[in-house]
């Protein structure tokens, strides 16, 4: 299954490489910049498992006009990331599951393969272990609010790079002033994964937005500013996966990841002229072998437009 995962993700991107071949290549500029934060702090409170990541997108291009290039690598999406994932008792040198830092850089390129389909292709590195420092900045955060630092990062998983290769495909259908959109992902690399699910926007949507997705929690996020949306509009979504493995979990450490994960989400973004506030919550299905329950994931976005 880890070989069927990465042909078919190999076989998407070389799909792509003969239109970026035949491509001109125009002047690239900045489009836009998005960015998400996910905390439990701002869900269940528990500070455990998910529990803490921050991502940021810049958009470069020849230009946007409210719809994706046919081809791919004309958009480019450049996103800097990083996340806490930690076991139940932050005390514990040998909690529940070991305590991860990880950074990631990745670049993507969206584009609209047909006219009633979007896809995403994602190349990357994560990078894990104590010398990347989120471990360390986690520790300057808990003594900024006068906490105790958390001693399970002192058996983290090692200093390590993963090469990540990811792609997405969607097709969506309007409903009138809603939309839905299905969805189909696989991933390889840190961890291997096959994924599918849908996700349903309505109320007073921005069009012509490009719109990224969060790695924990699915969530969507704005790239690239779009037109209307003065309002509020509402999103609620779900999705299933295959997990064939994952470089958080080692077996050397007693614990194995669960098959299956699932993902339920819901958020309300609001904006009054130049300022947009995002708050959305993520139901987390367990992880691996022997999490007594799942976990809730509060995410927040704010946009300032100029």
């Amino acid at each position: 299954m880890p070989r069927l995962i990465s042909l078919v993700l190999a076989l998407c991107g070389l799909l792509a490489l003969p239109a970026t071949v035949q491509a001109e290549s125009p002047a690239s500029r900045a489009l836009g910049f998005g960015h998400f934060l996910n905390n439990d702090l701002l869900g269940d409170g528990k500070d455990r498992w998910q529990t803490g990541s921050y991502a940021m997108s810049w958009l470069r291009g020849p230009g946007w006009n409210g719809t994706l290039p046919g081809r791919p690598f004309e958009i480019l999406e450049y996103r800097l990331s990083g996340a806490v994932i930690a076991p139940s008792r932050l005390q514990s040198l040998h909690g529940d599951r070991r305590y991860v830092g990880k950074a990631s850089y990745a670049i993507h390129t969206p584009f609209a393969p047909t006219a009633t389909t979007e896809a995403d292709l994602g190349f990357g590195l994560v990078w894990t272990g104590p010398a990347n420092g989120i471990s360390e900045l986690q520790g300057d955060l808990h003594d900024w609010l006068n906490q105790p630092s958390p001693r399970a990062a002192d058996s983290q998983l090692p200093n390590h790079l993963y090469p990540v290769i990811s792609g997405e495909i969607a097709r969506p259908v309007a409903l009138g002033r809603a939309e839905v959109r299905p969805f189909a992902e696989a991933r390889a690399g840190d961890e291997s994964l096959l994924r599918v699910g849908a996700d349903l926007a309505f109320g007073e949507r921005e069009t012509g937005a490009l719109w990224l997705r969060d790695e924990v929690t699915g969530q969507r996020y704005v790239g690239i500013s779009g037109t209307g949306g003065e309002g509020t509009s509402f999103v609620v979504g779900a999705d299933i996966a295959h997990v064939v493995d994952s470089a958080y979990l080692p077996g050397g450490w007693d614990v194995q990841p669960e098959p299956t994960r699932t993902r339920l989400r819901a958020g309300l973004s609001t904006r009054l002229g130049r300022v947009g506030v995002f708050y959305g919550v993520t139901w987390l299905s367990r992880e691996f072998v022997g999490q007594p329950e799942g976990q809730f994931v509060g995410s927040i976005r704010l946009r300032m437009k100029f």
